[in-house]
């Protein structure tokens, strides 16, 4: 899986290719949104006001709204354990 982070005018945007499935990045994302996950820092996600999932399996993107870095993102992905599971 490839996961390329991109600074937008409202926030980040991940692009996931490769060997990705949708319903993958569906669960990070409730993980995240339910507060079980601890891949990023509470002061992170209190910065973001909106996820969401669009795509499909081989090519999945992440829109985050909110004032977040691209680098606290990318710290977050490189925890997560969802991901990890490939």
């Amino acid at each position: 899986m490839n996961k390329n982070v991109f600074k937008t005018n409202n926030g980040v945007k991940i692009n996931f290719t490769g060997v990705v499935q949708k319903q993958q990045i569906v669960k990070m994302v409730e993980n995240c949104a339910t507060g079980q996950c601890e891949c990023m820092s509470d002061a992170t996600k209190k910065k973001i006001s909106n996820m969401q999932v669009e795509g499909k399996d081989g090519n999945v993107e992440l829109q985050l709204t909110g004032d977040v870095a691209k680098e606290e993102i990318e710290k977050a992905l490189a925890k997560s354990k969802v991901l990890k599971k490939d």
